[in-house]
C-alpha cells in the first residue's frame, strides 16, 4: 500500500487523482518528506510549462516524423513485478455444464480478489499481463527538461535535418587555429564575422539584429577578386537575440564581407550602399 500511495505524487502534483486517492494521499504526504519535496518540485515544473511558446511547426515535419518512425525500435515490454496486476480470463461452467462467456478478474497479488489455489494453478495460457500505468510524474520530469533547455536559449526543432551538422560547421570555424574576427555595428547590433582561411568558411554572428523592414532582407556579401561582391546569403528572420549562421561561398579568398539592404530573398547583386564592411587584410 505504501508504494501505491508513493506512485500516486506525478498524478496529486497536477491534480488528476480523485477524492478518496487524494485523502490517503495527504495523510501519507503529512509523514513523508521525500513526497512533499518531490511535489512541491514537479508542481513547479508543471507552471514553468505555461512560459513556453507556441510553434507552428513547418508541413514537412509530418512527413518526417512518417519516415522516421520506419527507424525506430519499439520499446520492449515492461518487466512484471510482484505487484503487477493480471487479467485472467475464466470460463465456469453453467448450470448444464455447458461454459459461459468469459468474465474477466482483475487480481492484485494478495489482495481480496485472490483466486482460490485451483483456479489459481489454471494454464498460463488464460493470463494475460497487464502493463502498469506510467507515473504521471515521468511525464512531468520529461517537460520540466524541456523547459530548462528553452529557459537556458536552447531551441530543438524535431524537423530541422541538417541542425547538427550545421553547428558542427559552425564550430569548426569558431575553433579553427586561424580564425579571424572582425566586428562591426550594423543598426545598433553588434555584427562579427569569423573567417578561417583554412577551412575556406565563415560564419556570421549578430547580437540583438533588428528586423529587417518588411518587404526586405539584409543580404552578406564577399567581395572576390576579380569578381566583385558575391551573395554568401540572407539573414534568416527571427527573434533569437544571437543569430549565428554559416556564410555560403568560398571564404578563403574573400578580401572582405559587406551587408546591405535588398529586397524580400536577396539580389543578385548589390542595390543599396553597403551597412557595414569587414575588412579581412
Amino acid at each position: 500500500m505504501s508504494a501505491d500511495v508513493h506512485s500516486l505524487v506525478g498524478a496529486y502534483a497536477v491534480d488528476a487523482i480523485d477524492e478518496q486517492e487524494r485523502a490517503a494521499f495527504e495523510l501519507h504526504l503529512a509523514e513523508c518528506p521525500e513526497c512533499t519535496e518531490e511535489v512541491a518540485s514537479l508542481r513547479a515544473a508543471a507552471s514553468s510549462l505555461s512560459l513556453v511558446s507556441e510553434v507552428t511547426p513547418p508541413a514537412s515535419m509530418r512527413t518526417a516524423v512518417l519516415a522516421g518512425i520506419r527507424t525506430v525500435r519499439p520499446l520492449p515490454p515492461l518487466e512484471q513485478t510482484g505487484e503487477a496486476r493480471t487479467v485472467a480470463t475464466l470460463t465456469p461452467g453453467g448450470p448444464t455444464g455447458a461454459p459461459v462467456g468469459p468474465r474477466p478478474l482483475v487480481l492484485d497479488a494478495g489482495g481480496a480478489d485472490a483466486l482460490p489455489a485451483a483456479q489459481a494453478a489454471a494454464p498460463a495460457s488464460n493470463v494475460i499481463p497487464m502493463r502498469r500505468r506510467r507515473p504521471v510524474a515521468e511525464w512531468l520530469v520529461g517537460a520540466a527538461a524541456a523547459v530548462a533547455l528553452i529557459a537556458g536559449g536552447i531551441a530543438w526543432s524535431p524537423w530541422d535535418h541538417g541542425q547538427s551538422t550545421q553547428v558542427s560547421a559552425s564550430e569548426r570555424v569558431l575553433e579553427a587555429s586561424d580564425a579571424q574576427r572582425v566586428v562591426q555595428t550594423v543598426d545598433g547590433a553588434k555584427v562579427t564575422i569569423v573567417r578561417s582561411p583554412s577551412l575556406g568558411k565563415a560564419v556570421i554572428i549578430a547580437d540583438n539584429m533588428p528586423a529587417a523592414p518588411t518587404g526586405k532582407d539584409f543580404q552578406v556579401w564577399f567581395n572576390q577578386p576579380n569578381k566583385g561582391m558575391v551573395s554568401a546569403g540572407v539573414m534568416p528572420h527571427g527573434t533569437a537575440p544571437t543569430v549565428s549562421v554559416m556564410l555560403d561561398g568560398d571564404a578563403s579568398t574573400a578580401l572582405a564581407a559587406g551587408i546591405t539592404l535588398e529586397p524580400a530573398g536577396g539580389s543578385k547583386s548589390p542595390t543599396t550602399a553597403p551597412l557595414a564592411l569587414f575588412a579581412f587584410s
